[in-house]
């Protein structure tokens, strides 16, 4: 059966889960994209990929330059909402090691004013492998709180339970002649991978070979970004992309 009625149903459908599990731990996936540990006070977002329009630009690429405030703008918005005591980006938060250089002043500033006050982890990504002082916060490879580890990539060989970001995970279904594509939270229970919370990000379906060796499949949910909430979906129930 259908765990997830997305945005095609009627506002009387049942109430839903609202947290998922990852090894004995409950957290709470937002409507965002981000992810709230509420027993641990701790926001988790992953790939937000921070000046990616003006990387692009500098290439001859040229995008409108307002990705940077506008991911920032949205992290803040949860920010104020959750006021969490840390916050642990899961990498590639720039979208080059050099662009947190590069940040303008008015950028630079929100990010820090959304630093004040709390812990913030920076970990380090396969874009951003260095990270230079002047962003704040502490500069890792790894995380591990509760004995989860946060990483950018999954391991290829993960002893325990994990949560990563750098595949942008997307999932696909059909409801009533409906097909429906969104970002979403990939996860077996034991392994997590977090979509891109970045305004300049793609994705790519959860049946995609890269997730075959991630998840015990009869496990598997994708947990889809709808208008109103995030919902719950069997892995037996999605589609690959066409």
């Amino acid at each position: 059966m259908l765990q997830a009625r997305l945005d095609l149903m009627p506002e009387t459908a049942p109430t839903l889960r609202s947290h998922l599990v990852i090894g004995r731990h409950t957290l709470r996936p937002l409507m965002a994209g981000a992810l709230y540990w509420e027993a641990e006070d701790t926001l988790l977002v992953a790939d937000l990929h921070l000046e990616k329009g003006a990387a692009f630009a500098a290439r001859g690429m040229l995008l409108p330059p307002y990705d940077t405030r506008a991911t920032l703008s949205r992290l803040g918005k949860l920010i104020e909402a959750l006021d969490p005591q840390r916050v642990v980006a899961l990498g590639d938060s720039f979208h080059r090691s050099e662009c947190a250089d590069n940040l303008v002043e008015d950028d630079f500033a929100l990010l820090r004013s959304l630093q004040e006050g709390r812990d913030w982890f920076w970990i380090c990504g396969n874009h951003d492998p260095h990270l230079p002082k002047t962003v704040g916060g502490t500069v890792c490879a790894t995380l591990t709180i509760g004995g989860v580890v946060l990483r950018h990539e999954p391991s290829d060989k993960a002893t325990g339970p994990e949560i990563v970001g750098h595949l942008h995970p997307i999932a696909r279904i059909c409801r009533r002649g409906t097909v429906v594509r969104r970002r979403c939270f990939a996860t077996d229970g034991s392994r997590l991978v977090m979509p891109a919370f970045g305004a300049y990000t793609g994705g790519l379906n959860v049946l995609h070979e890269a997730f075959k060796p991630l998840f015990r499949w009869q496990q598997l949910e994708a947990w889809m970004m709808g208008r109103r909430a995030v919902y719950p979906v069997l892995g037996s129930l999605l589609l690959p992309d066409q």
